[in-house]
């Protein structure tokens, strides 16, 4: 069992919401809030890494459920796209641009994570590709700040 004091635990929480908002289309930013925690030294750097990928990629999952709903749609006369057009869409994104989700961690990546739900990618491949790339995002900051300290 971990016993967390009420300071680390809200350290943490914020952390996550900050994460979580950054992933969405809100105008939010976790660098700041994760390196002002890195810097503080109250919170282990493998938990700060922990929560914000976990609030970062279920953020970004709420962006792919809103390009899910968007399917519903596609057959209004405004809609972008024919059936035919979706479908060649479709099929070029399922070859190629489901790779775009390694960039989900840049800026604009927000909109790779709508696309993606728009495009019907499977549910385990975005939270895998999304994972990694928002995971590695934090490491990298994590060792960015811990060099440019040290």
């Amino acid at each position: 069992m971990i016993v967390m004091d009420s300071g680390v635990f809200a350290q943490l929480a914020g952390l996550f919401l900050a994460a979580f908002g950054a992933a969405t289309i809100l105008p939010f930013q976790s660098e700041v809030v994760f390196v002002g925690l890195q810097l503080a030294g109250t919170v282990s750097l493998t938990w700060l890494i922990v929560v914000a990928s976990i609030g970062n990629t279920l953020g970004a999952v709420v962006n792919y459920v809103m390009g899910r709903g968007i399917e519903r749609f596609r057959h209004r006369r405004w809609f972008p796209a024919t059936d035919t057009q979706m479908a060649r869409a479709q099929g070029w994104y399922a070859r190629w641009g489901v790779w775009t989700l390694l960039l989900s961690w840049a800026p604009l990546g927000d909109a790779f994570t709508v696309i993606a739900g728009v495009m019907r990618t499977p549910i385990w491949l975005f939270v895998l590709l999304v994972t990694l790339a928002k995971t590695g995002r934090y490491v990298v900051l994590a060792w960015i700040t811990a060099q440019a300290t040290g």
